[in-house]
């Protein structure tokens, strides 16, 4: 197996000679726009020492080979090259990809995950990870890919959140989904009738699910004289991205969320008038 490469190192010490030869060619902020450029061509570039260029030094690589590497990166402390995650991004998430997001840890895994996408292969191993003890960032992270995928991981979250597993992970996924089903809309409807404590969180993916539908249910809790100023204004966006309206005029002058809102305010007269007026 070939070697881990530091092909960063190995960049960056060409790019201090060409940028000493060249101070004088450039403004700071040229140099923002020119490294860019040089990085890429450097990833054409014939590495003597390497016998191959950046780019082709992956491209000869299996999936098998290109799965190894990256952990071996890791084990000796090399940094993993861009051109290897782009290699690796270029191959359709394979096989030897999705194992390591059921058997990694730390930082493979989190590499893994970023590499992976949002590419459906991976989604078994997502709910895998959804349903573990993995840390929070984690599951955040391929919480965010089965959103981007949201109708083809959907049986499986219908089925986790029925179960109890996870239910918060489960909404936010199903209230990504496009394609319509009565079983989705009743689940986040449900969810926003029966907890309260939620209402701000689950009048969201009801927004996000965009089922108008769900404008008598909003319409009725936001005229409640409970809400407080957070919750009136998360409720009345939702109600507006469903093409509602809300007419009534309320005061939360009393509200310590709105004296909270008019406290940080203060430095912007403005944006202080600006909410007075949107929402009195």
């Amino acid at each position: 197996m070939k070697k881990p490469v530091d092909f960063d190192a190995i960049f960056d010490k060409n790019l201090a000679r060409y940028m000493q030869k060249n101070a004088k060619k450039y403004t700071e902020q040229q140099w923002e726009s020119v490294i860019p450029v040089l990085y890429r061509k450097f990833g054409d570039t014939l590495i003597e020492s390497v016998g191959a260029t950046p780019k082709g030094y992956y491209a000869e690589m299996s999936d098998g080979e290109l799965t190894q590497h990256l952990r071996e990166c890791l084990n000796q402390n090399v940094p993993v090259s861009d051109f290897l995650c782009r290699e690796m991004e270029s191959r359709d998430c394979p096989n030897e990809l999705v194992d390591l997001l059921s058997e990694s840890q730390g930082e493979l895994l989190s590499l893994a995950v970023n590499l992976a996408g949002n590419n459906p292969k991976a989604f078994d191993a997502y709910f895998d990870i959804l349903t573990s003890d993995a840390d929070t960032e984690i599951k955040d992270a391929v919480t965010e890919h089965l959103r981007e995928g949201a109708d083809l991981a959907k049986e499986r979250a219908i089925d986790l959140y029925e179960k109890k597993v996870e239910q918060e992970y489960m909404l936010e996924i199903l209230s990504r989904c496009h394609e319509r089903d009565e079983r989705v809309y009743t689940i986040l409807l449900t969810a926003f009738r029966t907890s309260p404590d939620e209402r701000s969180l689950y009048a969201s993916y009801l927004a996000s699910y965009g089922d108008e539908r769900a404008l008598p249910v909003l319409l009725e809790a936001i005229d409640g004289e409970d809400i407080n100023f957070i919750e009136y204004r998360e409720l009345k966006f939702a109600i507006e991205s469903l093409g509602g309206e809300y007419t009534r005029i309320r005061d939360f002058s009393d509200d310590p969320y709105f004296l909270e809102i008019m406290r940080q305010s203060q430095a912007f007269p403005a944006q202080a008038d600006e909410n007075k007026k949107s929402d009195a």
